[in-house]
């Protein structure tokens, strides 16, 4: 069982509708023992960084998500869910991330192009991640958003994506993945990507 993680926030019911299509059974739940007994979690996010903090210090879900993490369960954060996973956003100066890599959130530079950067872009993979097992390099994601992650450790950077500059698309390193990009609205590239994540044995 898969949960994903209800915080008030986010794009929960396409994500859990996406999970089903892929033959997941899959529950959206505030609950910290329902996340503790499932067997892999997601931390889906929109919205705006310093507001889904708070959210999860209100709902009691940062204690439970760094244990999940620790314990080696496969998790995966998405889009906004991939920003909380570090220290801290420009979007939200003096408000602290979780912390589970290093690094600071930063808006997208001023390229000549729109901010938001939404669409479809090409992922140039850059480390091996069990998310892309089967799939293709340059085949075309959808995104949306005005910030990129930074890690101070590069080789976490499993993709990345051109838009002016080179943009962070994904991060991961052991049980921890994450796409800044949405599987759930990446048509057939994204729905392989999730199974890949619902078939990945830790």
């Amino acid at each position: 069982m898969i949960a994903i993680i209800d915080y008030g926030m986010g794009n929960l019911r396409s994500v859990e509708k996406a999970l089903h299509a892929v033959g997941a059974e899959a529950v959206i739940t505030s609950d910290a023992e329902v996340i503790r007994s499932a067997d892999k979690v997601i931390l889906p996010g929109v919205g705006a960084f310093g507001d889904c903090m708070k959210n999860l210090e209100r709902y009691g879900l940062i204690p439970v998500i760094h244990e999940t993490v620790e314990s080696g369960k496969p998790f995966l954060g998405i889009c906004l869910g991939l920003q909380l996973l570090f220290e801290s956003s420009e979007e939200s100066p003096g408000v602290k991330g979780l912390g589970i890599f290093k690094g600071e959130v930063k808006a997208i530079p001023p390229c000549g192009l729109k901010v938001p950067h939404m669409g479809w872009n090409s992922l140039s993979y850059q480390t091996s991640s069990p998310l892309f097992e089967g799939i293709a390099e340059n085949e075309y994601v959808y995104f949306v958003h005005s910030f990129h992650a930074v890690p101070n450790d590069t080789s976490i950077v499993t993709a990345q994506t051109e838009y002016g500059t080179m943009l962070t698309a994904a991060v991961g390193k052991d049980n921890v993945q994450a796409a800044q990009f949405h599987p759930e609205k990446s048509s057939r590239i994204g729905l392989a990507m999730l199974k890949n994540f619902v078939n990945w044995n830790k």
